[in-house]
């Protein structure tokens, strides 16, 4: 737990994330969690390739 702590802690001191946060690159959170959810079912779903976009 305490090392969970500390990478999440990590991330706001990542200047790239937080350039992230600012202009409005996140995932809402029920989103990640439905995919999780579809880890190891019949109806998996794939990471939606647009989590992965990039700032132009």
């Amino acid at each position: 737990m305490i090392a969970a702590m500390k990478a999440e802690r990590a991330l706001f001191n990542d200047p790239d994330a937080l350039d992230d946060i600012k202009a409005g690159r996140t995932v809402p959170q029920a989103d990640v969690t439905a995919w999780l959810k579809s880890w190891g079912t019949a109806d998996e779903k794939p990471m939606p390739p647009e989590w992965l976009a990039t700032a132009e």
